[in-house]
């Protein structure tokens, strides 16, 4: 981060309004790996996640401009689901956060490890 950046004017807020939720972040990264979903392959693919939690995030992203939707017009209807190109600009955001989460779940658990042996 450019350590020019005056805390008053930060946007970090505005960035992880658009990305926080239990599930944006898995809908995120299987549709950057999958190119292109269906409703119900994303479904299958985050079994604990509800169909109106699905769609509400969904919408959300989509309406951020991070996700497109085409609805094919037939019966029964097929609605597919991308990354956009301005989606794209998540994947380094996205890959840091997993990092730095992965590190952050490891110290915590050298952290427990040491109190139970203190």
């Amino acid at each position: 981060m450019d350590a020019n950046v005056q805390p008053e004017l930060c946007r970090v807020d505005d960035a992880l309004e658009i990305i926080v939720g239990k599930w944006k972040p898995i809908i995120l990264l299987y549709l950057m790996q999958n190119d292109t979903m269906r409703f119900s392959e994303l479904k299958r693919s985050i079994p604990a996640i509800t169909q109106k939690m699905l769609t509400k995030h969904l919408r959300e992203l989509e309406d951020e401009d991070i996700v497109n939707r085409v609805v094919y017009p037939q019966v029964p209807p097929k609605v597919e689901y991308s990354i956009t190109e301005y989606g794209r600009t998540l994947e380094d955001i996205l890959g840091a956060m997993h990092d730095w989460g992965t590190k952050h779940s490891a110290r915590e658990k050298q952290n427990t490890k040491s109190e139970m042996s203190g």
